[in-house]
């Protein structure tokens, strides 16, 4: 393909992405046509199936900066995937496929929803995690996964702890392309950011190449050297000029999230040898180019699946939920920590896809899975002390067809809240183990004791929070769990608890009656709560209800919830418990932090003792 025809196919794709700025109004140019030079020697060597966007060998292509959506749909749409010109016109328009940043299962071809600066890296450490475990078992799976990113995603701490990840793991399937234009909303990255990129990754374990991003030889020679695995991750530093070929804008800050006006555009398109004119305009010529993608794609998988274990690697994938053989507690007392354990070992033993791990707190977790080997061989996930790039990764894995769990201490949720809150964005079928979940943890003190975090993870929409009384309540909870196609987490005890709820429990509804009672009261409660709940219920003769998932609740029809709540409702959690008060005409909970102790001499001196609650109720003998 001579010169000419490349400037012409890249500034094509600069045009498409100008214009549906322009039209939308809002957007971020620059980047796209930055970019779009790379992206014509990308489309040659990148393996995508537009006309089959799961099949499992493509390669992943993820756009960290989730802002260059003007990029990534006019490629989606050069490619052949099922986008069409209307699409883009209907750019950042209410109810379109091409909304301002990519979301998962919302538009053909993006692999994850990113936006959140970071966010994206993690995924793409993620995806090459995914397919490193995956070729050990079947080397026919011998993807890429080919990452684009630009300065705000290496600036973002969640870029650092995922790149240290893919350094020590050596996935070396992973290709971070790094957009060094230097420009970021405010004008010049120097002044914030001076990290000598090359340094920065060769001590973290990856191959650095550089390459000049509007020399298409250059492009083409580093492309194909970083698809040559040397046994590293790589990133490609690719040298770039922001809103290259805009006429008076180029360089400029200014391209970075606004349209570049019409005048503007036309003058560049004039420049280019473009009808100015025209907008959204693909030459034929350009279009057929681009779709041999497809074209390659096609042949690509028939020729795979002829050599392929097609058969053997989707029955990896199925999750058959009948097949588990859940475990049974005799114990009198038994932390729901230490419950889910044998739980998660059980899900591991019926499901091959099922695995995770934690962010080094597996023993306190009890999250290890037994007989099992460490990643990449076997389903333990290592993630070192790096929660908000596990909580990245293990979004990854649910996009990739697994079922991951990741795990930390409830206190901790704080610092991956970001990837939480995108796999309920996305619906992500993952689950998140947080243990150590109230003031009853005890000794590590207020630092550890989580006192709002039930309340913030219950206020992010399509999360459920499980927060189990005990042990058989646990399995029921996870039956629940299962069938939910959305992320799930499990709140759980450091302490022991004695088994007060009946084996097999439907907790679909998310809330039951544990005890019926004669007084006009219910007491309602939650996880380590239910028991002090009776135990109040036993001097009063009250109604408990155990609420173990307030999120299933709350999606109740009111019918239902009149049938639990009845009389004077008193809620008891040793949080701030705060969304409490929809349905509870009184709230015991916490108005403060922790305190360090015994965590049965913590739990009372904030009035979690069946005589504080009594006197709180005004019941006197």
């Amino acid at each position: 393909m001579n010169l000419e025809m490349k400037k012409k196919m890249a500034d094509t794709i600069r045009f498409l992405a100008a214009d549906m700025v322009q039209k939308a109004n809002s957007g971020h140019p620059g980047a796209a046509l930055g970019m779009a030079d790379i992206f014509v020697e990308f489309s040659d060597i990148v393996r995508l199936t537009p006309h089959n966007p799961k099949f499992i060998n493509r390669d992943r292509v993820v756009f960290s900066g989730g802002h260059a959506t003007p990029l990534i749909y006019s490629m989606l749409y050069l490619w052949g995937f099922d986008i069409t010109m209307d699409d883009l016109r209907n750019f950042r328009q209410l109810g379109s496929i091409t909304p301002g940043h990519p979301e998962y299962g919302h538009t053909p071809g993006i692999e994850v929803t990113t936006g959140p600066l970071g966010q994206g890296v993690a995924n793409a450490v993620g995806f090459a995690m995914a397919k490193k475990f995956l070729s050990n078992k079947f080397p026919e799976i011998d993807h890429k996964i080919w990452c684009f990113c630009g300065d705000g995603d290496l600036e973002e701490g969640i870029g650092y702890e995922a790149c240290s990840i893919a350094g020590s793991e050596k996935l070396e399937d992973l290709i971070l392309i790094y957009d060094s234009n230097n420009i970021s909303i405010e004008g010049p990255v120097k002044p914030v950011f001076k990290d000598d990129i090359q340094k920065r990754f060769e001590s973290q374990g990856f191959r650095v190449l550089e390459m000049n991003g509007h020399d298409y030889e250059d492009i083409k020679k580093t492309l194909i050297k970083a698809r040559e695995s040397d046994g590293r991750p790589s990133i490609i530093i690719a040298k770039t000029i922001i809103a290259r070929g805009a006429v008076g804008l180029e360089g400029s800050e200014k391209t970075h999230g606004a349209p570049l006006g019409e005048e503007v555009i036309k003058k560049s398109k004039i420049a280019a040898g473009f009808d100015p004119e025209k907008t959204f305009y693909v030459p034929q010529d350009v279009l057929i180019r681009f779709r041999c993608v497809k074209e390659k794609g096609e042949l690509f998988e028939v020729e795979w699946r002829k050599k392929a274990r097609v058969k053997e690697i989707e029955e990896f994938f199925e999750k058959d939920f009948d097949k588990i053989d859940w475990p049974e507690f005799q114990e009198e007392s038994i932390a729901t920590r230490k419950s889910n354990g044998k739980i998660l070992n059980a899900l591991a033993k019926a499901i091959p896809s099922f695995l995770g791990g934690s962010a080094d707190l597996a023993p306190s977790n009890n999250t290890h899975l037994d007989g099992e080997d460490d990643f990449p061989y076997g389903r333990n996930l290592h993630f070192g002390i790096r929660e908000h790039a596990m909580g990245a990764i293990n979004n990854a894995f649910a996009a990739y067809g697994f079922l991951p769990y990741a795990a930390t201490f409830l206190v901790f949720s704080d610092y991956l809240r970001g990837a939480l809150r995108i796999a309920a964005l996305s619906s992500h079928k993952n689950y998140w183990i947080f243990t150590h979940d109230s003031i009853a943890l005890g000794e590590d003190g207020p630092t550890h004791q989580p006192i709002e975090h039930l309340t913030a993870i219950r206020a992010i929409p399509n999360l459920y929070l499980f927060r189990p009384a005990d042990a058989n309540e646990n399995v029921n909870c996870w039956k629940a769990a299962l069938n939910i196609n959305a992320p799930v987490v499990f709140a759980l005890s450091r302490q022991g608890l004695e088994n007060v709820t009946p084996k097999d429990t439907d907790l679909s509804k998310g809330a039951y009656v544990l005890r019926e009672g004669k007084a006009d009261i219910t007491l309602a409660a939650s996880g380590s709560e239910v028991s002090l709940a009776l135990e109040v219920a036993e001097d009063i003769d009250a109604r408990v209800v155990s609420v173990p998932c307030f999120d299933l609740l709350e999606e109740q029809p009111q019918e239902f919830k009149d049938s639990l709540f009845k009389g004077n409702v008193i809620a008891i959690e040793a949080a701030r418990a705060l969304e409490w008060y929809k349905y509870a005409d009184m709230v015991i909970g916490m108005n403060s932090f922790g305190a360090s102790g015994k965590g049965s001499e913590v739990y009372k001196h904030f009035g979690f003792s069946k005589e504080a609650i009594l006197e709180k109720i005004g019941y006197k003998k």
